[in-house]
């Protein structure tokens, strides 16, 4: 098994593209030994010691490691055995869903405004973030405020700020006027 490795943006991810499906749908972000349980893979990238964090994808893994852990040339061998053995065990993805998180409560009256965030979301800011081992999830609308989460190399990412106000923000904003900002849950 071939494994291709993308450097991000955020330079403490580094996104690993196996060459198949990883998720068959949605995305799930581990940032803890605990909530990782749901999931033999990233329950053994945890085990490293190094590994914060990580992201699953449509096609991809994200690996956060620690900062002053091992640095990536330690680390990316031992990231991509796993990944390696994981796909050749035949083990699950996930040992059970996981569980939804809960969302903040859209204003009432706005299901056109969430319609038309939501289709940006997903047409053209999910997409770029993606090719950066990241995900955005939008979490609610309420009051001009759109909420979202960002996930995987998004998440803690140095550009992450610049990204969702100077990206993210301007681009709904444009699109959608009732939008008066953009903030991370």
């Amino acid at each position: 098994m071939f494994i291709e490795t993308q450097a991000t943006p955020n330079p403490a991810t580094v996104k690993f593209l196996p060459g198949r499906a990883v998720m068959p749908s949605g995305t799930i972000d581990f940032s803890s030994p605990e909530a990782a349980e749901a999931s033999p893979l990233a329950t053994a990238l945890f085990s490293l010691g190094d590994v914060t964090g990580v992201f699953l994808g449509s096609d991809f893994i994200s690996v956060t490691r620690a900062e002053g852990g091992s640095d990536w040339r330690e680390l990316k061998p031992q990231v991509l055995g796993i990944i390696v053995d994981h796909f050749a065990s035949g083990a699950p993805l996930l040992n059970e869903t996981a569980a939804a998180e809960d969302a903040i409560e859209d204003d009432s009256e706005t299901a056109d405004i969430v319609a038309q965030i939501k289709d940006l979301l997903e047409t053209r800011i999910r997409p770029a973030v993606a090719n950066d081992g990241g995900d955005i999830i939008y979490k609610g609308f309420r009051e001009g405020i759109v909420y979202l989460q960002m996930q995987g190399a998004c998440a803690g990412c140095p550009s992450s700020t610049a990204t969702l106000k100077n990206g993210i923000e301007n681009l709904l904003k444009y699109y959608v006027p009732e939008v008066t900002d953009v903030r991370a849950v």
